[in-house]
């Protein structure tokens, strides 16, 4: 009787230590790559991970933090390496994901990235010292040939992005003096003259773009899109769109911008739960007030555009919701 007592103390001591041992593991923390924190990324990755804890932790024990990063190149390293199951991509990165192409041919396809999302439309903003801005257009980009030229951070979306729009406008990168930075460095240097030029991608009102005109006024100009150089920039791949940016979005800008835009969306690991991608879709989409109220461009947000341009197949929790809240999915979005 000794013993059973012994044994049957045992076993409830066990169950007690192991009760909180279980609740701890049930509970999945996720990261979410972004991008530098001058730009798009990371401030709307910010309020994703904010709006996941809030409403999914404490029902679901579903957690999530947004980390800050050189931007999609890497972020697509994390995902591979499983350092960050969650990450925001630019939609050329998504191509080159699904074809092992451009800077991740070494790597070749990356089939372990589902697609949850369309976010928001990653705006060009291509700014130049205004001495060099003789057309207005991208063709001014020949003026800075020579010149120091603000490609990005090392192995960002930037950078690759960036490479991607110079070689179709018929410019090879390596004709510029090529400086790599991140988007606030990259105003800095125009704003003290150590470069002509940059292009900070993001969705507009970009942070860095609305201080460079804040603090330099006319000495800076946005470079605009034709129809014919949006055509040689798209270069047959039918990323890039017509994006207009209204006037008023940036101090001293009092017409429309007429430029060109990819998608930026929300991609996860092929294997996260169907379940937990599920319940975040649905979070992000049944609450984007809060998203909008936090940077203007997710405005862009609706379940009419949301999977607009995605470049890859949807994870199966993302397809879950969209079938229920009866948006039309193309056969191409769903993985074979």
């Amino acid at each position: 009787m000794r013993l059973d007592r012994l044994f049957a103390c045992a076993v409830a001591s066990a169950a007690l230590c192991a009760a909180p041992l279980a609740a701890a593991q049930d509970t999945r923390s996720y990261v979410l790559a972004t991008a530098t924190t001058g730009g798009t990324y990371y401030p709307v990755g910010v309020a994703i991970a904010t709006l996941v804890k809030v409403k999914l932790q404490a029902t679901h024990k579903i957690d999530m933090s947004a980390i800050s990063s050189a931007g999609s190149g890497e972020n697509v390293k994390l995902m591979r390496e499983k350092q960050a199951p969650f990450a925001i991509l630019q939609g050329l990165f998504g191509k080159y994901a699904r074809e092992g192409s451009g800077p991740l041919q070494p790597d070749g396809p990356q089939p372990n990235i589902r697609s949850v999302a369309m976010l928001w439309s990653n705006v060009e903003h291509f700014i130049v010292a205004s001495e060099f801005a003789k057309t207005g257009t991208v063709d001014d980009l020949a003026n800075l040939v020579g010149r120091k030229f603000v490609i990005g951070a090392r192995n960002s979306g930037t950078e690759h992005s960036n490479r991607f729009l110079l070689t179709n406008l018929g410019y090879a990168p390596e004709k510029f003096d090529l400086v790599y930075l991140g988007f606030g460095p990259s105003i800095d240097a125009l704003q003290n003259g150590t470069a002509a030029g940059t292009n900070p991608g993001a969705g507009p009102p970009v942070a860095v773009v609305t201080r460079a005109f804040a603090q330099m006024g006319d000495k800076v100009r946005l470079l605009e899109f034709t129809d014919e150089q949006l055509k040689r920039a798209d270069a047959g791949t039918g990323l890039f769109y017509r994006f207009v940016v209204p006037a008023g979005t940036y101090p001293g800008q009092t017409k429309d911008f007429n430029t060109i835009a990819q998608p930026n969306f929300l991609a996860v690991n092929a294997d996260v739960s169907e379940q937990d991608v599920y319940l975040i879709t649905k979070t992000i989409y049944e609450n984007l007030p809060f998203l909008q109220n936090i940077h203007a461009a997710t405005k862009e947000m609706s379940l009419k555009n949301a999977v607009a341009g995605l470049p890859l197949p949807l994870h199966p929790g993302a397809l879950r919701f969209f079938r229920e809240a009866g948006v039309a999915v193309p056969e191409r979005l769903i993985a074979k």
